[in-house]
């Protein structure tokens, strides 16, 4: 089905395949720049290797949570394999500190009824409680925790039921998770089977509203056809939903699965990662559609927008754009999406979540495990970027 742009109007269109130029005002000082930190984190205990990684977040106490995808085995000193039985493998949910220690874990397969199958999503709302959710078939919920691991809430509930963007009571395998926690509201990128943003109260996860690209009615929001065969039944492997993204093609009207991200900035406006057909687009809280970024057009297959975190500064003057297929991240000057800079070559690989401390450091997670090779980034699932003084 061709889906072209019926909003060209509303839109502020801007094609970063051949990024324009930073007008004068913005000076190199101003502009973040950031510096690999190779010791972080530290070697992990138990000869653990850490899988891929669905989340990644920071608390108020500056702690970094990520949330993996725990594998079956470790690997000695001398590169030999070691089958772990479940209770020994590395918990789902890790926590360190910015040095790079683990100050907590916890989670995993099995830990309650309805645990994701492939975790995906990780939010800590600013009371400590930590948000997951998951992107395998049947991954139907968003689950809510204490800090310390002690289920609180469950939107959604696992399902094989067909994908159904006006149906609010499950979820379509989500992807991204945010918390307003002053509006008491969560809003989910959803997801890798719909495709979607909804929100819901964060208190008692009754819904609220929902929304598709260019902020139509879930009613309009489309559902393609199911994966059938081999790609319906194939764990972890992605199926990609309705025709790919060919480069110098208008602005499609839905958004393409997965809608990986949600992000609220400062002011209170609602960003989210189309990632496969390489744009950011902007809402008000209510979905109201403001503008769209076109972020390096000419990338195909898995498209270039997978992360999104706003820059330190008060203003939130810069956005930082994780890309997975580029390898990089991209710096966008966030008033009208212009590049700015890069970093990460040679370090990142599936770059797949992203986060910023109260310092400005940015830090990493990548997707692309360890069965996959590596090159030319440096191997590690998480990574530390030093926020350079000005």
């Amino acid at each position: 089905m061709k889906r072209g742009l019926g909003f060209a109007a509303a839109s502020l269109l801007i094609g970063l395949a051949a990024a324009p130029a930073a007008p004068a005002d913005d000076s190199a000082k101003d502009i973040p720049h950031y510096t690999n930190d190779a010791s972080w984190p530290r070697p992990f205990p138990n000869h653990w290797i850490m899988g891929q990684i669905g989340g990644l977040a920071i608390d108020r106490q500056n702690r970094i949570w990520v949330l993996q995808r725990a594998l079956p085995f470790a690997v000695d000193e001398k590169g030999v394999k070691l089958d772990l039985a479940p209770a020994r493998r590395m918990p789902a949910v890790m926590v360190f500190d910015t040095q790079g220690n683990i100050v907590k874990s916890w989670g995993g397969q099995g830990y309650v009824a309805d645990w994701p199958k492939s975790e995906h999503a990780l939010w800590v709302d600013g009371a400590g409680n930590v948000w997951i959710g998951g992107n395998a078939p049947g991954d139907r919920q968003v689950l809510k925790f204490s800090s310390d691991g002690r289920q609180l809430l469950e939107i959604g509930h696992p399902t094989n039921a067909p994908r159904n963007n006006a149906d609010t009571g499950m979820l379509g395998e989500p992807a991204g998770i945010e918390v307003d926690d002053a509006a008491h509201e969560v809003y989910v990128s959803d997801g890798y089977l719909n495709s979607r943003v909804v929100v819901y109260d964060s208190d008692t996860g009754k819904f609220k509203r929902g929304w598709g690209a260019y902020g139509i009615p879930l009613s309009e929001v489309a559902n393609p056809p199911e994966p059938t065969g081999a790609a319906a039944s194939t764990f972890g492997h992605y199926v990609a939903e309705g025709p790919a993204y060919v480069p110098g093609e208008p602005p499609e009207k839905q958004f393409r699965t997965p809608v990986h991200c949600v992000r609220q900035s400062a002011e209170g406006l609602i960003y989210v990662c189309d990632r496969r057909n390489d744009r950011i687009q902007v809402f008000t809280k209510q979905g109201k559609f403001v503008k769209e970024f076109l972020v390096h057009r000419e990338t195909r297959g898995n498209g270039s927008t997978w992360t999104l975190t706003f820059s330190h500064d008060p203003g939130q003057k810069y956005l930082i754009i994780g890309d997975g297929v580029n390898q990089c991240a991209w710096i966008l000057r966030r008033e009208d999406g212009a590049e700015v800079s890069s970093f990460g070559k040679g370090y990142l690989f599936f770059v797949h979540q992203s986060a910023l401390d109260s310092k400005g450091d940015y830090y990493t997670g990548d997707v692309g495990g360890p069965a996959i090779p590596r090159a030319p980034s440096n191997g590690k699932s998480i990574q530390k970027f030093v926020l350079q003084p000005k």
